[in-house]
């Protein structure tokens, strides 16, 4: 013998055929439909990204050398697999620095998984959006491309040390 179980509210005739919620979607249409249009003139107007905002990662350059010490956490967090770090070795206060250092920008899904594993705040998204490429060796940005002096940055470091 099968128990059924009474709801709680039964749904009048209305709530079956779902005319409301129908009505409720088509004014909100006809609200959009009617409401007035924002467009930017982007070139000549540029977008001011708040701090939160995630552009294209780079290596942070404090005091003439990165701030990077080659631990790879970086790449091994990279859904992506967009990083390749190579480390050496060196007789310096830091024991290791990566010899090489490339972002694929293709496969680069500006996720900032990479910006909060890392233990020397050394890589960072900035707010950098504009990336074209004639041909896929242009895309895999090295170290020349990465590293930006810590003074141009400050706003995010400062952002991710408030909400970190």
């Amino acid at each position: 013998m099968a128990v059924v179980k009474k709801r709680l509210k039964d749904l009048t005739l209305l709530e079956k055929l779902y005319i409301p919620e129908i009505i409720k979607g088509m004014l909100l249409t006809l609200k959009h439909l009617v409401s007035p249009k924002f467009t930017r003139q982007y070139p000549e107007v540029r977008y001011v990204q708040p701090d939160s905002y995630r552009g294209r990662p780079v290596l942070i350059e404090d005091g003439g050398k990165e701030r990077c010490v080659a631990c790879s956490l970086c790449s091994r967090v990279c859904p992506a697999l967009a990083i390749d770090v190579q480390a050496a070795e060196t007789d310096d206060e830091k024991e290791r620095y990566p010899e090489r250092f490339e972002i694929n920008m293709l496969r680069c899904i500006f996720c900032g998984f990479c910006e909060e594993v890392c233990p020397e705040e050394a890589i960072v998204m900035s707010k950098d959006y504009e990336l074209t490429f004639l041909n896929y060796e242009d895309a895999i940005y090295g170290k020349d491309k990465l590293l930006i002096p810590v003074e141009k940055l400050k706003n995010r470091i400062e952002f991710l040390r408030k909400y970190r």
